[in-house]
């Protein structure tokens, strides 16, 4: 057992975590808010990040009281995303540690706040990686009622391994946003948060890293590197 746990399976968010996908939204946004003289500010990303996209679309309208529904700003930035997502590169540290958790036989899976659609196009370059997990649970799956902070997706995950973890405790999400690290609390689970380095309050998490490439598999009872 590693100082902070007996970790059996291990859960991954894909947006800023796997992928560097987090800018891109800022672009594809900001394009459209760039037409009504709006920001879309780091305090308003933070209070959107991880959940559901059509939610997170619906606050900004309504934060920003722009001229134009949730559904125009979902469809119109979606649009400007397609492009953007095949390009997307995967961040620091993400692909070793999931290669060698592959290596050793830890079941793996990723609960991401994308729709199916979305998760298909983010993915397209990086089907290796995917292709590493035993499953992927993402936001239009039925039975996740609701999207991050609630702890939904986290325990349809846990629900769904061919080989049931013990209990909650045994895992592990990997975490870059604030809902994410609230769902994976609220779900009982351990989590590792890799932040944006400008967040400045950073939410309750078992360890807070600036990057995976400083994650260490055995302080939490997985085998080292």
């Amino acid at each position: 057992m590693g100082s902070l746990g007996n970790i059996t399976h291990v859960i991954f968010d894909l947006d800023g975590l796997i992928l560097n996908t987090e800018i891109l939204y800022d672009v594809a946004i900001q394009k459209i808010l760039d037409r009504y003289d709006k920001t879309y500010t780091y305090d308003l990303k933070m209070k959107v990040m991880g959940m559901k996209y059509h939610k997170s679309m619906d606050l900004i309208q309504k934060e920003l009281d722009i001229p134009i529904t949730a559904e125009e700003l979902v469809t119109e930035s979606m649009c400007n995303l397609k492009e953007l997502f095949i390009k997307c590169d995967k961040m620091p540290g993400a692909e070793r540690l999931i290669n060698h958790l592959r290596k050793h036989g830890i079941p793996m899976c990723i609960a991401t706040g994308s729709s199916s659609k979305d998760f298909e196009l983010k993915t397209h370059s990086h089907k290796d990686l995917v292709g590493m997990m035993e499953f992927t649970v993402r936001s239009d799956d039925p039975e996740v009622k609701h999207g991050k902070p609630h702890p939904d997706i986290f325990l349809v995950a846990k629900s769904r391994f061919q080989t049931p973890p013990a209990s909650s405790a045994n895992c592990l999400v990997l975490e870059d946003a604030p809902n994410g690290v609230k769902a994976a609390m609220a779900a009982d689970m351990k989590c590792v948060m890799v932040p944006d380095p400008r967040l400045e309050t950073i939410p309750p998490a078992h360890l807070v890293l600036k990057s995976l490439e400083e994650f260490s598999p055995q302080d939490f009872g997985l085998p080292p590197f």
